[in-house]
C-alpha cells in the first residue's frame, strides 16, 4: 500500500511538474500580433508553457481555429463577434457573451481597456482641400478613388452595407490592409478602412473621418477563449482587464511600424511598466529563427511531396492500364489546381484544424497533377515496339511494367516530381495563414507591417531554396537516368 502511495504522489508530482501548454492565435494585423504576444508573455510569466499560433489570416479563420481546439485563446473585437459571427449588429458586450456560450461554447473576458473602432481616413491635405470632414461628404465626391482591405470589403459590418447606409457612389478596390496606407500616402488612393489605434493615422498625419450616421458598433477588445478552459490561466488573463487604454494601443502599434521594434519587445516593455511582470524567455537571433522558419518550410514541402510521390506514381502507373478513366481523373485533379491557395487551406481548416496537418494536405493536393500526369504520360510514351518485343518473349503485364516502362518512363515521372517540388516551395509560404510556420511568416508578417526587408527575408531564402531543388533534381537525373534516355 505504501508503494502504491509513493507511485501514485510521484506520477502527479510529475504531471504538476509538467507545464501545461496553451495555444495562442493571432490574426493577420499588427495589433493582433501585440495583444496575442502580451497574452503569450503573461501566461508564460506564471509558468505556462505558450505555442504561439500567429498569422491566421481573418476572423474566421481564428473563430474556427478556436471552434476546432487548434487553439485555446485569441484577441477579438465585440464589434466583430457581433456582426460577424453572431450576425447580429449592436449587442451589448453582455448579450454577446451570453449568445457565445450558448451556441459556440465560448465566452469572452472583462475588455483590455480600448475600443478600437473601424472609420475611414483620408490624407489631411485632402479633407482641407475637399472639406471632407465625415464620412457622408464622400458623396460629393464620386470620382474618389477608395482602397479597403479585403476582409472590410465583404463584412456584415464593412463596405457594402456602409455604402449603402451612407449612399456613397464610389466603387472600391481591394488591398491588403498594411500596403493600403503606403497607396494612400503615395496618393493612389483618397481613403481606405482603418482601424482608430493604429500607429499609422499620427505618423501619416490622417484625418479619421466622423462616423457621423454611427454605422460603426463598438469594438471592445478582450480574449476569446472556450469556457472549458482552465479556471487558472482566465484568472491570469483577468489582469489584462481594463489595463490597455487606446493611447496605449496606438503607441504600441507605432512602436513596431516605426521605431522596428518586434512585438515581443513592445509587449515585453508593455507588461513590465503597466503590470510590473517581466518574462525571461530568451528571443530568438535572426539565424536562429531563420534557420528554424527554413527547416519548418522544407519539412512541409518534403513531407508533401513524399505522400504525394507514394501516392501518385502507383495510382498513375493503375490509370496507365484504365485509359477510360484516365482522362477523367487528370482532368479532376486538373481542377484541384484552379482553387486558389487561401482558399483551399481555409476549406481545409474544419476537417484538420490549423497547423502542418491542412498545409501538408493542401501540398498534396497542388503536387498531385504534374506527377499523377507525368507517370502516366511517361509510360504511354514507351516506344511501341519495345512493348512489342516485352509481349513476345512472353512477359505479362506487371513484368513488362517493371523492367520495360517504369524504367523507360523515369525521366517524365522526375520532371513531375521536379514541377511539383518547386510548386510546393513558392505554395508552402501560404501555410503561414493557418498556423504551419515556415518562410511564409516573414512575407505575411511584413505585408501586414508594410516592411520591405521583413517580406524579402522570406521571399529571398524561398527563391534560393527552389533554385536548389531545381539543381538537385538535375544532379539526380544525370546519376539516375541512363545518359541514352536524357534528352539531348
Amino acid at each position: 500500500m505504501r508503494k502504491i502511495f509513493l507511485f501514485t504522489f510521484f506520477f502527479f508530482f510529475l504531471l504538476n511538474g509538467v507545464a501545461q501548454t496553451i495555444r495562442v492565435g493571432a490574426k493577420h494585423f499588427n495589433e493582433g500580433y501585440i495583444l496575442s504576444e502580451i497574452i503569450s508573455q503573461l501566461l508564460e510569466s506564471e509558468g505556462y508553457s505558450v505555442e504561439r499560433k500567429y498569422n491566421l489570416g481573418g476572423t474566421l479563420v481564428c473563430f474556427e481555429a478556436l471552434r476546432n481546439k487548434a487553439i485555446d485563446i485569441y484577441p477579438e473585437y465585440s464589434g466583430t463577434l457581433s456582426a460577424e459571427i453572431l450576425k447580429q449588429q449592436k449587442l451589448s458586450y453582455s448579450q454577446i457573451n451570453t449568445a457565445l456560450q450558448k451556441q459556440y461554447n465560448l465566452e469572452i473576458a472583462a475588455p483590455y481597456g480600448f475600443n478600437n473602432s473601424y472609420a475611414l481616413v483620408c490624407l489631411k491635405e485632402l479633407s482641407e482641400q475637399l472639406n471632407i470632414r465625415t464620412i457622408s461628404d464622400l458623396k460629393s465626391h464620386p470620382s474618389l478613388q477608395i482602397g479597403l482591405s479585403y476582409e472590410f470589403l465583404k463584412r456584415v459590418d464593412g463596405w457594402d452595407n456602409l455604402k449603402n447606409n451612407y449612399s456613397l457612389p464610389q466603387q472600391a478596390v481591394g488591398l491588403e490592409h498594411g500596403l493600403a496606407y503606403r497607396a494612400l500616402k503615395q496618393k493612389k488612393i483618397s481613403s481606405t478602412d482603418a482601424y482608430s489605434t493604429d500607429g499609422e493615422i499620427e505618423k501619416y498625419e490622417l484625418v479619421v473621418l466622423e462616423d457621423n450616421l454611427k454605422f460603426f458598433s463598438t469594438y471592445q477588445a478582450t480574449s476569446l477563449y472556450t469556457t472549458s478552459l482552465d479556471t487558472k490561466v482566465k484568472k491570469i488573463l483577468a489582469q489584462l482587464d481594463g489595463k490597455i487604454s487606446a493611447a496605449n494601443m496606438q503607441a504600441m502599434n507605432a512602436a513596431v511600424l516605426f521605431q522596428k521594434k518586434t512585438f515581443a519587445e513592445v509587449a515585453k516593455q508593455f507588461l513590465s511598466a503597466q503590470l510590473n511582470i517581466v518574462n525571461s524567455r530568451n528571443q530568438k537571433s535572426v539565424a536562429q529563427d531563420l534557420i528554424s522558419k527554413i527547416s519548418t518550410h522544407l519539412f512541409l514541402t518534403f513531407s508533401a511531396l513524399i505522400l504525394v510521390i507514394l501516392f501518385a506514381v502507383p495510382v498513375g502507373s493503375w490509370l496507365y492500364w484504365q485509359p477510360k478513366i484516365s482522362a477523367p481523373i487528370l482532368y479532376f485533379t486538373g481542377l484541384l489546381q484552379t482553387i486558389p491557395s487561401i482558399a483551399l487551406l481555409a476549406m481545409l481548416i474544419p476537417v484538420f484544424g490549423i497547423g502542418t496537418t491542412p498545409a501538408i494536405g493542401a501540398l498534396f493536393l497542388y503536387a498531385l497533377l504534374p506527377i499523377l500526369r507525368n507517370t502516366l504520360t511517361g509510360l504511354q510514351s514507351v516506344d511501341p515496339l519495345l512493348k512489342k518485343v516485352a509481349d513476345g518473349i512472353g512477359m505479362n503485364r506487371y513484368q513488362k511494367l517493371k523492367l520495360v516502362e517504369f524504367p523507360l518512363a523515369i525521366p517524365s515521372i522526375l520532371t513531375g516530381i521536379r514541377t511539383a517540388a518547386v510548386i510546393n516551395v513558392g505554395t508552402a509560404t501560404l501555410a503561414a495563414f493557418i498556423g504551419a510556420g515556415g518562410l511564409g511568416e516573414y512575407i505575411v508578417t511584413g505585408l501586414a507591417l508594410n516592411n520591405t526587408q521583413l517580406i524579402l527575408r522570406g521571399a529571398i531564402p524561398a527563391a534560393v531554396l527552389a533554385l536548389l531543388i531545381e539543381l538537385g533534381f538535375s544532379v539526380l537525373e544525370k546519376w539516375w537516368v541512363p545518359k541514352h534516355l536524357l534528352p539531348k
